[in-house]
């Protein structure tokens, strides 16, 4: 079993890890596409707002059967933890693997695996957060699975957010 991380925007090189604007309808900020031949097994996820919502709003992290139509990363920004791992093999592609939705297609079924609801008020909430799943309660997303950081805010505000799984 290998472990990977990935971020919401193309793998930092010369530059710092990209924010992404939320927007001001329900957005996925990331998407990991499993293949027909692999499921993957959270390890953590987490985020980081530059500044409070202007309207409440809600982040969660969940398993859909349908993909958003997103910016697809490249294999370079699906990271191995350990740099002796071989590449991911998740799913890559505008309707795979990404970050930054534009569409957010019609999901029929989905499972929650963390909701987390923001306040307005600076100070009210961590405008970061980080979870790393306990061994017995790691999500497992199925194959030919959606896993994704969606967030719904009335008024945008920049986030970086990541996954980190085992395959």
């Amino acid at each position: 079993m290998h472990r990977y991380k990935t971020f919401n925007g193309p793998m930092s090189t010369t530059t710092a890890q990209q924010k992404v604007t939320t927007g001001t309808a329900i957005k996925t900020m990331l998407q990991l596409a499993t293949p027909a031949t692999r499921q993957i097994q959270l390890i953590s996820w987490g985020y980081t707002l530059d500044a409070a919502p202007s309207s409440a709003g809600q982040i969660e992290l969940i398993q859909t059967d349908v993909a958003a139509t997103v910016t697809a990363h490249v294999a370079a920004g699906v990271q191995p933890v350990d740099p002796n791992a071989p590449a991911s093999l998740l799913s890559l592609g505008t309707s795979a693997t990404g970050y930054t939705a534009t569409a957010e297609g019609t999901t029929t079924a989905s499972r929650t695996f963390d909701a987390r609801l923001i306040p307005t008020t600076a100070g009210a909430t961590d405008l970061s957060y980080s979870y790393q799943f306990m061994p017995d309660e790691r999500p497992i997303i199925a194959i030919s699975k959606f896993l994704r950081v969606r967030c719904t805010f009335g008024g945008a505000v920049n986030m970086t957010c990541f996954v980190c799984w085992d395959e």
